[in-house]
């Protein structure tokens, strides 16, 4: 009968080993750290992912917006432009070539930045708290406008809005327009002089009485 050397297992090939039970357990371990890992990290790549397409879908509808007040502020014609601070109403020449001019009115309504033209509304900005219209004329800005309520046509020089931006992230959208060269300005106010003694509707002095 053969015998069997210490620490050799009988069969066909008699000089390989197998793994003992905790060989096994902390491989299986360091796989499961290992596949752990990795879900962490392409979990992070996800996530950030998905906020980089989120601020970058919020970047495009700032800059559309703002496009669209530019090229509107660019367009104005001979009209008023009357502002109570929070909105703006003003007239830009048609859409299309030979159009008449439109009116064009911006406030925010229901969160959301609205542009509207007649009876149609555009929402061209959502997640807005608030809209702030400042106007430049010489050296001085007013919070609304006409500033002279004389002279009602007259355009200032510069436009500038200010958006308060709701959810993620916030913050100050502001954008300054600088509007173009009015054409034919209304002229200014003609002072009224003082009625000499004697004149207008009311009688004049009483003369002695002999």
């Amino acid at each position: 009968m053969t015998s069997v050397p210490p620490g050799r297992m009988p069969g066909n090939g008699g000089d390989e080993a197998g793994f003992t039970l905790i060989e096994v357990m902390i491989s299986l371990a360091l796989f499961g750290l290992i596949a752990v890992a990795g879900l962490a990290l392409v979990s992070g790549i996800l996530n950030v992912r998905e906020h980089t397409e989120v601020r970058l879908d919020r970047l495009g509808q700032l800059q559309r917006a703002m496009l669209v007040l530019e090229n509107d502020l660019d367009q104005v014609t001979n009209g008023k432009i009357v502002s109570g601070g929070t909105d703006i109403a003003f007239t830009r020449v048609g859409p299309a070539a030979g159009s008449a001019p439109v009116e064009v009115r911006y406030a925010v309504v229901g969160g959301a930045l609205v542009r509207l033209i007649g009876a149609r509304s555009q929402v061209l900005l959502p997640g807005v708290q608030a809209a702030r219209w400042r106007f430049y004329d010489q050296s001085e800005w007013a919070n609304g406008w006409p500033r002279d309520a004389r002279r009602p046509g007259l355009w200032p020089r510069a436009i500038e809005v200010q958006v308060a931006l709701a959810g993620s992230p916030g913050g100050t959208l502001r954008r300054l327009v600088e509007l173009p060269v009015q054409a034919v300005p209304p002229p200014e106010p003609t002072p009224t002089a003082s009625p000499a003694p004697g004149e207008g509707n009311g009688p004049g002095p009483i003369g002695p009485i002999r």
